[in-house]
């Protein structure tokens, strides 16, 4: 039987929309353009064809803002009452009573006043994004709740308002909005963030070129980390089991032998030097089950995480099998396995095991390192 018109649009037709998407401008302080960047990008999307209206956007004064904003429709905000002074937040309810297609929510760690929908802006976009509504938003670095603390101990500011660490990764696009501390500090004396009576206080406190640094580079490590997640995911989806050297990670195997520190010193200089991520990889078969076996073991994961690497324990009966399951999982590109000088039995044991990891894993780089009653 032919095809029907309606038969043929289905089969073209995309799936429905099941929830809104939602993309992230990540700065590391305020100024670096988060929000001039959130608002050119909903206007070449209605350029494009798309409705798009603005949620909330903070100007703070700045000019440059104010003229991006008044180029899209504004969604009026909600005025509140509280303790006799009234405030104005984002309207949720107006927002998707409005159905458009984008919105622009600003400074996504915001806390609304008492009295509004939701305590916080973040929950307000995830309302929004439930309502198959797309969503453009801001925030800095500083805000993700596991990072402030370490903000805390760089700058000495509490960070008072925070996102809970799962809301950037709802993200289905992050983009870091980036600026040399330099040339953020240049922004700051031309007064285009903040009053020019502040410029000066602020350049000697958050603005400090120290401090710049260290949230740039923790923002680059979130946007590094998403962009990781997204090709694990892909890859997953794909069904690609080989690793992909995109970046060099390094895995070391050790043991309760004492030795292993030795090895796995050599590791971490390996890793400083290819610039990788360096994992150590323990494999409980239960043969470290002595008093003593534990204390050495334990000593030598310390001496590793003081080396900067990350611990993987497994447990398994065979350890190349086990090895080769974290290589993938972990897509390790470069893998090190240390032996003894020995022979006889003990050497064709090893040699075997070594092969049969050489079986099991993905393409991996393998190096023998070996010293006298190695791990």
């Amino acid at each position: 039987m032919p095809k029907r018109p309606e038969d043929w649009l289905e089969v073209v037709s995309p799936p429905e929309k099941t929830k809104g998407a939602f993309k992230l401008f990540l700065g590391y302080a305020p100024g670096v353009g988060k929000t001039y960047a959130m608002l050119s990008e909903g206007i070449r999307r209605r350029n494009r064809g798309e409705d798009v209206v603005i949620g909330v956007a903070e100007s703070h004064g700045r000019t440059g803002i104010k003229e991006l904003a008044a180029q899209l429709e504004s969604v009026p905000l909600r005025r509140i009452e509280y303790k006799g002074t009234v405030f104005e937040e984002m309207d949720v309810d107006a927002i998707i009573a409005r159905r458009p297609q984008v919105v622009l929510v600003d400074e996504l760690a915001h806390t609304n006043i008492p009295g509004s929908k939701h305590r916080k802006r973040y929950e307000d976009l995830q309302e929004i994004l439930a309502a198959k509504i797309d969503v453009i938003s801001t925030m800095n670095i500083q805000h993700m709740e596991s990072i402030a603390p370490t903000v805390n101990t760089i700058t000495g500011i509490t960070v008072r308002e925070t996102v809970p660490d799962w809301v950037p990764l709802l993200a289905n696009e992050t983009v870091m909005v980036d600026l040399t501390p330099e040339a953020l500090q240049n922004r700051l004396r031309r007064g285009d963030v903040y009053n020019p009576e502040k410029v000066n206080q602020a350049l000697t406190n958050f603005f400090r070129s120290g401090n710049l640094i260290a949230l740039r580079e923790l923002a680059l490590r979130q946007v590094a980390e998403h962009v990781d997640r997204s090709l694990e995911s892909y890859m997953a989806a794909k069904d690609i089991e080989d690793n992909w050297a995109v970046r060099e990670r390094l895995a070391v195997c050790i043991s309760s032998n004492p030795a292993a520190q030795y090895i796995v010193a050599r590791a971490a200089r390996m890793a400083r030097r290819l610039d990788a991520e360096f994992y150590v990889i323990y494999v409980d078969t239960g043969a470290d089950s002595k008093p003593q076996d534990q204390r050495t073991l334990d000593a030598n994961i310390q001496f590793a995480r003081d080396l900067g690497a990350q611990i993987v324990r497994v447990r398994g009966k065979n350890v190349a099998s086990s090895v080769a399951g974290v290589v993938q999982e972990k897509h390790i590109t470069q893998i090190i396995f240390g032996r003894t000088a020995s022979k006889g039995l003990r050497r064709y044991f090893y040699l075997t095991a070594v092969n049969r990891f050489l079986r099991d894993a993905p393409s991996v780089d393998v190096h023998i390192v070996t010293h006298e009653g190695s791990a």
